[in-house]
């Protein structure tokens, strides 16, 4: 198994992108379709666990879309195989300026890359 192929990556890091600017936008359908369609989907930080696609539809389509604005701090990459990538940010969130980390599972499936696990946390202060 081939780790860290430059063209995997960088396949990676541009859905990461098309990600982060939805995110910053509220674009519920870029998001929506970044993340696997599926019952066994998670996305977990320190507020909420949630599993399936269903429910995190319905958590985004309830958040204030302020609530997400923040600044890269850096983002690692990481390819095993063809088909799995790992990616690791940290970012200043604006409006409290507490660092977060977020670490994202992305599979590729049938050529689009998707978020089958994600992970959301705060730095103690």
């Amino acid at each position: 198994m081939k780790i860290d192929a430059e063209r995997i990556c960088a396949e990676v890091e541009a859905a990461s992108d098309r990600y982060e600017a939805a995110l910053l936008s509220n674009d519920l359908e870029t998001l929506d379709a970044s993340f696997w369609q599926d019952a066994r989907v998670l996305r977990v930080s320190a507020k909420d666990e949630l599993q399936g696609i269903e429910n995190i539809r319905r958590f985004r389509a309830g958040r204030a879309p302020g609530d997400v604005a923040r600044d890269y701090l850096s983002r690692q990459i990481t390819s095993f195989g063809e088909h799995t990538a790992v990616v690791s940010i940290t970012f200043l969130r604006k409006a409290d300026r507490r660092v977060g980390r977020q670490s994202q599972t992305w599979v590729r499936f049938d050529g689009t890359w998707r978020i089958v696990s994600a992970h959301i946390s705060f730095r103690e202060t």
